[in-house]
């Protein structure tokens, strides 16, 4: 086994020697280029990678600009199906939407069917077959990334980065399958393509995108970037894959058709977007850390307050209500479920802000009665994109 030696001048150096079993073909071993210091990372006796600053050009933490990518978050339905209405956007598990505007019907759902390590997965599943699309019916799985978790990646200019989208997908259809990622203007375009080799099998996809240098792309609290998978489409929303357009899209040519029959289903899970050109492993998080990063866009609070004024006149009654953290903006607040109620006829929401709201009920509580008025509320807010 031959070896080449990197003496120190103290006597003592580093080998670099030949490997133990003759390899297929010669590998390369690549130094850094002229123009930069580089550094070979080594790895220690626990097989722990040692003086590593980033991983594929980004931070080792926070890599993954996707919220709730492994599914775990399920704020509105905790696990139960969910009838897509037609022409509605509808969020099953949080941050990812599904729209349908076919002749067709789907169920959205988180189950518990997974990859090995993983534990959930959204699903969706075609409860009425459309075999002939229009032009422009289509079924999409959207994901919204808001423009501060994406602005480092610097599209619109000349130092738009490289960014890499991976998944895990399983279906009983196999095949060409397509997606799209894009504005908020939905002006810039990029059509990606997977394949689904084996029927009912978790198989995870990668598909590494150039930044875009053109094009409006929002920063802020805006809509920086959009994710969708198209399961059903017209002709409409399908071309060529590879390359950035300017034509709203959601999906490629000759792709399949997930509405083709009511025995079809399409599962989704460890979902990442990344900065670089390779597909890392998935970023697990704490589970309070996901639910966290969910509520800055939809949460559900619990609210209460309670009156024990008596008047045979309508009477008010009202408390504040703080939410569990900041939201992106000003949400719109409704009731999610009444837990208690007495003696109210309604309840209004007021002060409306990206902190905590203000709330009243009124109703009538007769003079000489014995109860008063309570009213218990959970409350949903949602800031989405």
């Amino acid at each position: 086994m031959s070896s080449i030696k990197l003496k120190h001048s103290g006597g003592n150096g580093v080998s670099i020697t030949a490997p133990d079993t003759n390899p297929s073909s010669d590998r390369t071993l690549k130094l850094p280029s002229t123009d930069a210091d580089g550094l070979i990372t080594t790895k220690d006796s626990n097989d722990s990678l040692q003086s590593v600053s980033g991983i594929n050009g980004g931070q080792i933490s926070n890599r993954n600009l996707v919220m709730n990518g492994a599914m775990r978050i399920d704020q509105r339905n905790d696990g139960s199906a969910v009838t897509v209405p037609n022409g509605n956007a509808t969020f099953i598990t949080d941050r990812f939407k599904i729209f349908e505007d076919t002749d067709g019907v789907v169920t959205g759902q988180r189950v518990a069917d997974a990859p090995v390590g993983f534990f959930s997965s959204l699903k969706i599943d075609c409860t009425t077959a459309d075999t002939s699309l229009s032009a422009s019916q289509r079924l999409i799985c959207a994901y919204r990334i808001e423009g501060s978790d994406f602005e480092h990646l610097n599209f619109g200019t000349a130092n738009a980065k490289t960014m890499t989208l991976s998944f895990y997908v399983k279906s009983n259809l196999t095949g060409t399958f397509g997606g799209v990622v894009k504005n908020s203007g939905d002006n810039r375009v990029y059509i990606f393509s997977y394949s689904i080799s084996s029927a009912n099998t978790w198989e995870r996809k990668s598909v590494t995108i150039a930044g875009d240098t053109g094009g409006t792309w929002l920063v802020g609290n805006n809509t920086g970037l959009t994710i969708n998978w198209g399961l059903a489409l017209g002709s409409n929303w399908v071309s060529s894959a590879g390359n950035w357009g300017t034509t709203d899209r959601h999906g490629v040519t000759g792709q399949q058709n997930l509405l083709s029959s009511t025995s079809n289903e399409w599962l989704l899970t460890g979902v990442q977007l990344e900065e670089g050109s390779v597909a890392t492993s998935f970023e697990h998080k704490f589970i309070g850390q996901d639910l966290q990063d969910c509520q800055r866009y939809y949460q559900i609070v619990r609210g209460a307050t309670r009156n024990d004024y008596r008047s045979n006149n309508r009477a008010r009654t009202g408390n504040n209500m703080n939410y569990f953290t900041e939201m992106r903006a000003n949400p719109t607040a409704s009731t999610f479920a009444t837990v208690a109620s007495q003696n109210m006829d309604s309840v209004t929401y007021e002060r409306v802000n990206k902190r905590g709201l203000n709330f009243t009920a009124v109703g009538i509580v007769t003079v000489g009665g014995t109860d008063g008025q309570e009213l218990i509320n959970d409350v949903q807010l949602s800031a989405e994109l």
